[in-house]
């Protein structure tokens, strides 16, 4: 029997961790996937399914071979945790401690993965970072294991280099900047701004450490960017690793793409509210602003940023995430009474259509933290960043936008928190955020800039996606190369 690309029914199973701003991604992969005729099963609990069970809906209705396993039970009871509560972002200002034991408990869940997976005999697994058991699984069952990594190689290639050359920052003081050694472009950062990623005495230092060693044993690594968009850091990375690398994104695109079915909903009557108040602005006048998912601001951080907001004269929507049985309100005195009675601006403290909003022509600017989901959605739908970087990865991913793309102003974040739910670097103030605010909208040289570099890398994004597509390619290379294996091991 000849390998063709009809004979070889590849099943692929997706393993997120229970986070959404991980899990989003790697279900994006497994749809695309599906939607190219791979047969895909997503593992998950029944709870966490619920988030994008529409979307798989949809995806079976259209006939895609898609499916959704929710044989896990979460050991709710086991780590303390109410029934219900099985995602980091169930987790609030009122129950930080729900976040270490929604992680307890998903690792408590690796044997039930592992059986889940041995019952579905896949022919490969695509796994969140989180989750380095899967390469000895993989290789138990003889199969490839690939790492899903939902941010950029940017960013990967600072931790890389931090980790390779320790002494360039190790005796840096807190405020004094280094260069970061051996990347295509002069980077510089403050020890205050390196996370803990890239420090080896630290427990998380320890646990990408242990991810790290799995990449080794992996068949390769998908990345959730597109060539176009930092071309000589997918180079440098293939470079110093000699990994099998595929970017693939940006995901969200693939979804405006005739390869899928988009997510926009059909029905009128679902659009949010929100996009009918942006009908009602004026072009290019609105500021959006959203801190993602999981980061609790203290109130010195919300009250800095209102009063921004109040000042800058211009309308705004904030997505606010509101914390169940929050009574008192976080926001200075007076202040939602007024944006409402002036009409202002919106304060969203539940589910926003991020991608829509971003998408709307009335949309100025986007006040972000600089998560990368987030960072892509405003590159497609050509939206320039103001950023306010705070945990995990966002202060190098800041320098990929302001420094390297130049399609960003920072209003001068400088301290790393160690956790989205526990912020304690100093609030930035109101004229620092303003002043960001208002090189788009005094005509500013470095606006007009950050627009023209926009629709250039706005293009490439979109083209990316489109057959013939760097990340479009990509996608193909890689099923084709797993159906190959597929076929190896038959034969």
């Amino acid at each position: 029997m000849a390998y063709t690309d009809n004979n070889i029914n590849l099943h692929v199973v997706f393993l997120p961790i229970f986070g959404m701003n991980h899990m989003i991604p790697l279900v994006q992969v497994a749809r695309i996937f599906a939607s190219r005729g791979v047969r895909s099963t997503i593992i998950a609990t029944k709870h966490n399914a619920l988030p994008f069970k529409t979307d798989i809906d949809r995806d079976i209705a259209n006939g895609y071979p898609i499916a959704v396993n929710t044989d896990l039970t979460f050991p709710a009871s086991e780590v303390g945790l109410p029934v219900g509560v099985e995602n980091f972002n169930d987790a609030t200002s009122q129950n930080l401690e729900y976040r270490p034991a929604v992680f307890r408990g998903i690792m408590m869940l690796q044997p039930d993965m592992e059986q889940v997976i041995h019952d579905l005999a896949p022919d490969c697994i695509v796994s969140d970072m989180f989750f380095p058991w899967t390469a000895d699984l993989a290789e138990e069952l003889k199969i490839p294991r690939l790492l899903c990594y939902p941010n950029c190689l940017f960013f990967h290639s600072i931790v890389h280099s931090l980790k390779v050359y320790p002494d360039a920052y190790m005796t840096q003081d807190d405020a004094e900047k280094f260069i970061v050694p051996n990347l295509p472009d002069e980077i510089k950062l403050k020890m205050s701004q390196v996370s803990d990623e890239s420090k080896p005495n630290t427990s998380m230092g320890q646990t990408i450490e242990r991810i790290h060693q799995s990449e080794k044993r992996s068949y390769g690594i998908i990345y959730h960017t597109f060539y176009e968009m930092e071309p000589a850091y997918v180079d440098h990375m293939k470079k110093v690793k000699g990994d099998k690398i595929w970017p693939i994104g940006p995901l969200v695109e693939f979804f405006r793409n005739n390869e899928c079915k988009s997510d926009v909903p059909s029905s009128s009557a679902e659009r949010h509210t929100c996009l009918s108040w942006l009908d009602n602005q004026k072009p290019k006048s609105v500021i959006y602003v959203c801190f993602g998912s999981v980061a609790i601001l203290p109130k010195a951080h919300i009250t800095e940023i209102a009063l921004a907001l109040e000042e800058s004269k211009q309308p705004f929507i904030w997505v606010h995430r509101k914390n169940p049985g929050e009574e008192i309100t976080p926001f200075p005195q007076g202040f939602e009474e007024r944006i409402k009675m002036e009409n202002k601006g919106l304060v969203i403290t539940s589910w926003a259509p991020q991608v829509e909003i971003l998408q709307h022509p009335s949309i100025l600017v986007f006040f972000s933290h600089c998560g990368w989901g987030s960072v892509l959605e405003a590159v497609v739908a050509g939206v320039p960043l103001v950023t306010y970087p705070l945990y995990a990865d966002q202060f190098y991913i800041e320098k990929l936008v302001v420094e390297l793309l130049k399609i960003g102003v920072g209003v001068g974040a400088e301290v790393w928190n160690a956790s989205s739910v526990n912020i304690t670097s100093p609030a930035i103030g109101k004229g620092s955020i303003l002043e960001a605010f208002e090189k788009f909208t005094d005509g500013s040289s470095i606006a007009e800039t950050i627009t023209n570099n926009l629709k250039e890398i706005s293009k490439k994004a979109k083209q990316a996606v489109q057959e013939g597509g760097s990340s479009f390619n990509n996608l193909a290379a890689l099923i084709e190369e797993l159906k190959a294996v597929k076929f190896s091991r038959k034969t």
